[in-house]
């Protein structure tokens, strides 16, 4: 029998437990696919420990993205083959070896990428795109500071940035995860917890302004980095593990620059064509070999709450990843 990692009430990691789990033949509209690989995230973590903006119908098996093997095709469904490999989201469902999806949100695997690759790679280069490309409309030539540069949007935010011509300052608190963000293509990192962090930033671009902050952390990390931008320069709000940070408005007047949210579940309800867009450009970077995800850990299904921890913690110099079987 198949097994899956469930919880029957919101919590930390041990909450959850290893079930024997089936789903059944795939519905309309569905394939069925053996999971070989499983992203965990924080923000996974925080759905399962049930403090996310939104609470899943219980029992609830976390997770939300992964790449697997098609087992089963269900009616109503064209285009695909059994035993092709494929990735996916879904809001939970996910930390299992095998699940029931919704055709219409499974891709394949693009020739040349790994299982464990694909199944870490298409939520954060997705965010990282829309970010970059839609929301901020980055031009060629500007400069890209990005804070929590080795979690994986913040790594997906360096490759994509770097694909769409930017020059990209990475901001991370170890020499490891500065040492993974130079890998991925930073042009130069900086300490964020160091106390000229401010000067440092600006050494790093010549002594000029940013145009562009990603920022996936919040918290303290989000004034600072607000006052580094120049004329027109945005702010990029992805994500606030550190905290929700109060941002006085007066400081985006006085640079003419401002604070733009980044929502990829909202972007999805009311511009899905925009999404359509960037799922194209993210597969066709990751086609040509230009998508390398960082993998922090690997972890067996029976590891899960050392697994869940390691991601909830922001210790990580990349992303956390299950393996199945």
């Amino acid at each position: 029998m198949p097994k899956a990692i469930i919880g029957h009430a919101f919590g930390p990691p041990e909450t959850y437990a290893l079930h024997d789990f089936d789903p059944g033949p795939p519905g309309e509209g569905q394939l069925r696919v053996a999971i070989k690989a499983a992203g965990i995230s924080y923000v996974d973590v925080l759905t399962a420990r049930g403090e996310y903006q939104f609470k899943p119908p219980l029992p609830f098996i976390p997770g939300s993205e992964y790449a697997g093997v098609i087992e089963a095709i269900g009616p109503g469904v064209a285009g695909f083959a059994i035993g092709e490999r494929v990735y996916g989201t879904g809001m939970g469902g996910i930390l299992a070896e095998v699940g029931n999806f919704a055709a219409a949100n499974v891709s394949r695997v693009p020739a040349g990428m790994s299982l464990e690759t694909a199944a870490v790679f298409s939520v954060n280069y997705l965010t990282a795109w829309h970010a970059l490309a839609d929301r901020a409309r980055a031009r060629a030539g500007e400069v890209l500071l990005v804070l929590g540069a080795a979690g994986g949007t913040g790594f997906a935010a360096i490759e994509v940035g770097k694909h769409l011509g930017l020059k990209v300052i990475a901001s991370a608190s170890s020499a490891d995860k500065r040492a993974v963000a130079l890998a991925g293509g930073a042009d130069a990192a900086v300490d964020s917890g160091a106390a000229d962090w401010r000067e440092a930033v600006k050494a790093a671009n010549g002594g000029k302004p940013i145009d562009i902050v990603f920022d996936g952390v919040g918290g303290e990390a989000t004034e600072r980095a607000f006052r580094t931008l120049g004329y027109d320069g945005r702010h990029l709000v992805v994500g606030f593990p550190a905290g929700i940070p109060a941002l006085k408005t007066n400081l985006a007047l006085l640079k003419s620059a401002s604070l733009v949210g980044v929502h990829v579940r909202h972007a999805g309800m009311e511009r899905p064509d925009l999404l359509a867009e960037g799922r194209k450009r993210i597969a066709e970077m990751a086609e040509s070999g230009l998508v390398r995800p960082a993998i922090a850990g690997r972890y067996a299904m029976a590891d899960y709450v050392r697994a869940m921890d390691q991601a909830f913690s922001g210790k990580a110099a990349g992303r956390i990843l299950m393996v199945m079987g």
